[in-house]
């Protein structure tokens, strides 16, 4: 095994990894290093970018395109194959806690350097050659992880095209964006039902367009993506949110005096739904009147 401190603790604790691609198996980091091929990044975090190239001297090709030195390359000896891997200074989350404009920049720039080295688009991003292992020809490039903006000055950041859509970090925008626009309109359907039921509605949702993508996402981060969606919906509903005031007021009250008077229904001018909904106060009311809230 290759003595690189600086790239094993940067591995995940219990990584997927094994000898033969066909048969995965998540092992303590200790353990995995001794494997071939090894997961890079942790859990719905993406720290490095891992480029596939599959041409004879594909560990040069970065310098060919004039791309920044990546942080480490590993090539097969016998056909010159080889994995490129560029760190991020700041790791983008793919979970419900990340940004999706960080998310949407990293995926076109990704799609950018793909495109650059001519890479396989068809690449996951999730497995790479160990650069710990010694059956592989590893070179440490630099020690210099790189931020997303400065990425983005070596290459083409034009849209996503329908099959960049159906790989790599296309997958995570694709889903986001094809769930999302379905749950802004299915949450009606769902006035007067509890949370675990639309949570796992979106999540079902979720699943089945990941189906058909080629190379699904992992369970960890359909069920990140889905519970974003569901909060941000439920959140925002309008039905929803004045049930959470109606039922915040009748908790209230049963903690002062009982009063002879029946209870009412504390108003949209008092609570102010409009803030949280992110709106102007006349918006909010042309939107209620519209039947759109």
């Amino acid at each position: 095994m290759l003595i690189l401190p600086e790239i094993y603790e940067t591995l995940p604790h219990k990584p997927y990894c094994t000898d033969d691609l066909g048969n995965l198996v998540i092992r303590p980091r200790q353990t995995a290093v001794k494997m071939r091929y090894i997961q890079h990044n942790p859990p719905c975090m993406t720290h490095f970018i891992c480029l596939d190239i599959d041409h004879e001297h594909g560990a040069m090709r970065w310098a060919e395109e004039y791309l920044p030195p990546p942080r480490w390359t590993s090539q097969n000896p016998s056909n010159g194959h080889a994995h490129i891997v560029y760190e991020l200074k700041t790791p983008v989350c793919t979970s419900e806690h990340g940004s999706r404009k960080a998310l949407d920049y990293l995926a076109k720039i990704q799609a950018g350097l793909v495109r650059a080295t001519r890479a396989d688009v068809g690449y996951t991003n999730f497995i790479t050659k160990n650069p710990l292992h010694e059956h592989w020809r590893t070179e440490v490039w630099t020690k210099e992880a790189y931020e997303l903006n400065y990425l983005a000055e070596f290459v083409d950041l034009k849209p996503l095209t329908a099959t960049e859509k159906e790989y790599g970090l296309g997958r995570n925008c694709t889903l986001f964006d094809t769930v999302r626009h379905w749950a802004y309109s299915a949450i009606r359907e769902h006035r007067g039902k509890t949370w675990e039921q639309w949570y796992h509605s979106v999540l079902k949702q979720a699943q089945s367009v990941n189906m058909m993508f080629s190379e699904p996402l992992p369970y960890s981060e359909i069920r990140a993506t889905a519970k974003s969606i569901a909060k941000y919906c439920w959140k925002r509903d309008a039905y929803h949110y004045n049930e959470f005031i109606y039922r915040q007021a009748l908790k209230g009250s049963k903690g002062g005096k009982v009063s002879k008077r029946k209870s009412v229904t504390v108003s949209a001018r008092t609570q102010k739904p409009w803030v949280d909904l992110g709106i102007s106060q006349s918006t909010y009311y042309r939107h209620k009147k519209a039947g759109k809230i």
